[in-house]
């Protein structure tokens, strides 16, 4: 991994932490590269069963670093352009890999932080945590997913408000919207956001896989198609004794 990006096992959760904590964790192409690389080694690796995704110091993230950007004068548009893949690539990951994965998020979530903590499944925050989409008083458009993500998860007019204003966004007003799971004290999201972990690491990987993929197609398909699917899963894992006969030998489940 680089050195903006580091790996850590604690059991069965692999943590993924952003660690440039003098820019407040902002995102270089070769950090959102080393997240994807390390997502895609998880996702075969069966002794991972959940990832935790946090930023090193007192900040999640404050997005692209611009700059970077900014000092790549020999070729701006290529490097802006290396930017682009390297965070849609990496929001793509995020949202398709089949293990939950949290996002643990103090101080600050802004711009492309803040699309990278929607993307991930769940999001534990600290109470002072402050979520941002900054995007536009730097005359630049939304990036990493933020409208897409938001127009999915909020009213019309509320996305807009917070893509066009920009105003930090509370943990608790998050809370209330439905987009932040869990609210913890001050510098406690990683702890909360490990018990978490715990708890779905309990739960059948295969399961939790199925349920996540049946909640991402959800949007896109008809009643009729979406039920089609579940139905598919559903005998799926029925056809798994070890996770259908848990409950009821009051035993953990286990995937194939």
């Amino acid at each position: 991994m680089t050195a903006e990006l580091r790996t850590e096992r604690r059991d069965g959760t692999l943590v993924l932490t952003f660690s440039d904590p003098g820019s407040r964790n902002a995102l270089a192409p070769q950090t959102l590269t080393a997240t994807v690389e390390a997502l895609n080694v998880a996702e075969t690796d069966a002794s991972v069963r959940v990832v935790v995704l946090v930023g090193e110091g007192a900040h999640f993230s404050v997005g692209t670093d611009l700059q970077h950007l900014a000092n790549e004068t020999s070729e701006p548009a290529d490097a802006a352009a290396r930017q682009v893949e390297a965070l849609q690539s990496c929001v793509e990951a995020l949202r398709a890999h089949p293990k939950p994965v949290i996002a643990a998020v103090e101080r600050s979530a802004a711009a492309a932080g803040f699309s990278l903590a929607l993307a991930c499944d769940l999001i534990v925050a600290a109470e002072d945590a402050r979520f941002t989409m900054s995007q536009g008083r730097a005359g630049l458009s939304p990036d990493g997913g933020g409208s897409w993500l938001l127009a999915h998860a909020l009213p019309r007019a509320l996305a807009l408000q917070v893509l066009w204003l920009g105003e930090p966004v509370t943990a608790r007003e998050l809370l209330a919207w439905g987009l932040v799971n869990r609210v913890t004290d001050s510098g406690q999201a990683m702890a909360e956001a490990l018990r978490l972990a715990r708890q779905l690491a309990s739960c059948a990987p295969n399961v939790l896989a199925a349920t996540k993929e049946l909640v991402n197609q959800a949007r896109g398909l008809a009643l009729n198609e979406h039920l089609n699917a579940e139905g598919l899963h559903f005998a799926d894992t029925l056809s798994h004794a070890h996770g259908a006969a848990a409950p009821l030998e009051k035993r953990e489940p286990r995937s194939r």
